[in-house]
């Protein structure tokens, strides 16, 4: 029996997501332990490649799936918190920074169930969003870049500091947007059955 398209695990694009989110800790230990910043900055080159690259090979060879819309997003919010606690530790960027950042998400993450319950799917993802998730994981492997002793560096640095500040402050935006999707529901809809709530996929709306 052919296993339906949108519930297939061992596809080509879900094989990058894997490897991808095994990156994650490699990272922290090259960031945190010998401080190999050029070794790290390779795997952040990498997961931006892989994350292009499944998208791509996933559209190519129709390996849609349920299990790579979760794996893709999730490996992309690990790698940005993974470098922001590492940023933080090492006084690459202000504490506040990231709280900012992870603070948004939390929040977004505790409201979900107010649009569930009321029978909406989670947050869709806005174009604001979209933006927002592109300047952070361009400005996260340019901060990196700005932290090593190469011919390129006081070129690398501003704009590192352009893309972190555009990233977080559209960031934030799409996440007022998303939070006003949750306080419409709450106000407006009533509560459904639960056999009739959506499943929930994605936490923060990108």
């Amino acid at each position: 029996m052919t296993e339906p398209v949108g519930y297939r695990v061992w596809t080509i694009p879900n094989l990058l997501s894997f490897i991808r989110l095994l990156g994650v800790p490699l990272l922290l230990w090259l960031m945190l332990g010998p401080k190999e910043d050029g070794w790290a900055l390779a795997v952040l080159i990498f997961s931006a490649f892989s994350d292009w690259a499944d998208g791509k090979l996933a559209r190519l060879l129709n390996q849609f799936s349920k299990l790579g819309e979760l794996l893709d997003p999730l490996a992309d919010r690990l790698y940005v918190i993974a470098t922001l606690v590492a940023f933080v530790i090492r006084d690459i960027i202000p504490w506040w920074v990231a709280a900012l950042i992870l603070g948004r998400d939390l929040i977004l993450t505790l409201a979900l169930p107010v649009l569930t319950r009321r029978g909406y799917p989670p947050y869709k993802v806005h174009y604001l969003g979209k933006a927002a998730t592109f300047c952070l994981l361009y400005a996260l492997p340019l901060l990196l870049w700005a932290e090593l002793d190469w011919w390129a560096t006081p070129v690398v640095e501003p704009v590192a500091y352009a893309f972190t500040g555009w990233g977080v402050f559209l960031y934030l935006w799409a996440g007022w947007l998303y939070l006003n999707q949750v306080i419409w529901a709450a106000r407006n809809a009533p509560v459904v059955a639960p056999e009739l709530r959506p499943d929930v996929r994605s936490v923060t709306g990108g």
